[in-house]
């Protein structure tokens, strides 16, 4: 993995370091989350299935890159039954 100070912006190499973390880690193999550079942090943005996966996806990045600044656009979408019927013509 890059090596890194505190104070360095974030380059395309660390950018695609933890892109292939979130995709080749075993416990989460997630390709929806997008990784882009924006001033002095990562921006991880996309939709998950809940709110303990985008728990995950954040332990992860941090163990793995502590001293990174991140910006968090992660969402949860709805991953249960609908509450009533729908009706087709």
């Amino acid at each position: 993995m890059p090596q890194r100070s505190g104070t360095e912006p974030p380059d395309e190499y660390l950018e695609a370091a933890v892109h292939r973390l979130l995709t080749e880690n075993p416990g989460i193999a997630e390709q929806g989350i997008a990784v882009v550079r924006r001033d002095h942090s990562l921006v991880l943005s996309g939709e998950v299935e809940s709110h303990r996966r985008r728990d995950q996806i954040l332990q992860l990045v941090t163990e793995a890159f502590p001293d990174l600044p991140l910006l968090v656009d992660i969402g949860v979408i709805r991953a249960q039954e609908p509450s009533e019927a729908e009706e087709l013509p």
